[in-house]
C-alpha cells in the first residue's frame, strides 16, 4: 500500500473532515461547510460524465470560444453548468466565477451572503479526447459586501482566499483541499460514493530533479527561462508535462519538481489565469511548503483588476522554484 492508499479501516469522509473542521469555529453557520459540499458533489458528476464520455457522444468541441479565446468542449460547459447548478443552491454564495463566464454571476447583495467562489470547471479540457487526466480548480473568497459595483468584490489578491482547492479526474478521481492550515488530500471511493482521506498535511518534497514545460515554445520564451532550460539539460533533469496544470500540480505536489508557464510572444502577460487557475494552485502550493511566484513577483500578493486577468506562473518544490529564478534574475541583470 502507497501513502496515498486508505487503509481498509479508513472512515474518515470529505464531509466528516469539513464538519470536524466547522466545530473549531464556535461562529461558523455551516454556511462554508455546504459550499464545500456542492464542490464534492460536483466531482462526483463531472467525473461521472467524464468516464462516459465517449459512450454519450460529449467528447470533441462545441466549435466555439469561450471569453478567455479558448476552444470550448462540450465537457466544458457540461462541466460549467454542473458547478453553477450545485453552487447556485448554497445559500452563502453571493458572487459565482467562472473561466467559461464572461461576467461574474450575481446571485444575491445580502449581508447573509458571505462568500464569492470562483472556478475552471474543466481544466485540460483538449485533452480529454486522448483519456489524459483533466480537473476543476476552485478558489473561495469572503464577499466585500462594501464593494461597488458587487462585481468588484471578487478582485482580491489570493492572501485573501479562505480556501482553494482541486478535484483531478484520472485513474482515481482525487480531491485536494486547502484552508489555510495545511493541504489534505482525498481520494473517491467508488464503491460506497464518498470521497477518503488519504493523506494530512501534504508536503511538497524540498527538491527533484524534474521540471514541466511546454518546450515547444522555448523560442519564444525570455532570455531567463531559455538559460534555464539550458542549466537543466546540463544538470540532466527529467522533463514531464502533461499538458492539464492540475495534473502536472498534482504530480508535483507528490514527487517534487518544478512548473512553469511562462510570457510568450504572443501571450507577453502569460496565458494562465490568475484568478481561477494561479491563485488557488498558489495557495495550495505554499501551504504544502513549495513556492509559487510570476516572473519575480509571488503569485498571491498581485492585486488582479480583471476576472480574466493572465499571469505567468512558476511553481512547485521551494529549492526548483529558487533555480529558476536565479536564471530569471541573472538575464535581467544583464
Amino acid at each position: 500500500m502507497t501513502d496515498l492508499e486508505p487503509a481498509a479501516d479508513n472512515l474518515t469522509t470529505l464531509e466528516s473532515h469539513i464538519l470536524s473542521e466547522e466545530t473549531r469555529h464556535p461562529g461558523a453557520t455551516g454556511a462554508f461547510s455546504w459550499i464545500l459540499a456542492a464542490m464534492t458533489l460536483s466531482a462526483k458528476i463531472i467525473a461521472s460524465k467524464i468516464r462516459r464520455a465517449r459512450i454519450e457522444d460529449v467528447l470533441g468541441t462545441l466549435g466555439s470560444k469561450n471569453i478567455t479565446g479558448d476552444t470550448q468542449q462540450k465537457l466544458d460547459v457540461i462541466a460549467n453548468e454542473t458547478l453553477l447548478r450545485a453552487l447556485g443552491t448554497r445559500a452563502g454564495v453571493a458572487v459565482l466565477a467562472s473561466e467559461e463566464n464572461e461576467q461574474p454571476i450575481i446571485l444575491q447583495t445580502k449581508v447573509d451572503r458571505p462568500y464569492c467562489v470562483l472556478f475552471d470547471p474543466l481544466d485540460g479540457s483538449s485533452n480529454l479526447d486522448a483519456c489524459v487526466s483533466v480537473g476543476t480548480i476552485f478558489s473561495i473568497l469572503r464577499h466585500d459586501t462594501q464593494a461597488d459595483p458587487i462585481e468588484i468584490s471578487i478582485l482580491q489578491p489570493g492572501t485573501k482566499q479562505i480556501a482553494a482547492g482541486y478535484m483531478l479526474y484520472g485513474s482515481s478521481c482525487v480531491f485536494v483541499l486547502t484552508t489555510g492550515h495545511g493541504v489534505n488530500l482525498f481520494v473517491l471511493d467508488p464503491a460506497v460514493g464518498a470521497f477518503i482521506l488519504v493523506q494530512e498535511n501534504l508536503r511538497v518534497p524540498e527538491s527533484a530533479k524534474s521540471y514541466s514545460i511546454n518546450e515547444a515554445y522555448r523560442a519564444d520564451f525570455p532570455a531567463g527561462y531559455q538559460r534555464y532550460l539550458d542549466w537543466v539539460h546540463g544538470q540532466r533533469y527529467s522533463s514531464r508535462y502533461i499538458g492539464t496544470m492540475v495534473a502536472d500540480i498534482h504530480r508535483i505536489l507528490v514527487q517534487g519538481g518544478v512548473f512553469m508557464y511562462p510570457p510568450t510572444k504572443a501571450h507577453p502577460q502569460g496565458k494562465l489565469r490568475l484568478m481561477y487557475e494561479a491563485n488557488p494552485m498558489a495557495m495550495i502550493v505554499e501551504q504544502a511548503g513549495g513556492k509559487a511566484v510570476a516572473g519575480t513577483q509571488r503569485i498571491l500578493d498581485i492585486q488582479p483588476t480583471g476576472l480574466h486577468e493572465r499571469t505567468p506562473v512558476i511553481m512547485g518544490s521551494a529549492a526548483e522554484v529558487d533555480h529558476v529564478l536565479r536564471h530569471v534574475k541573472a538575464a535581467g541583470a544583464e
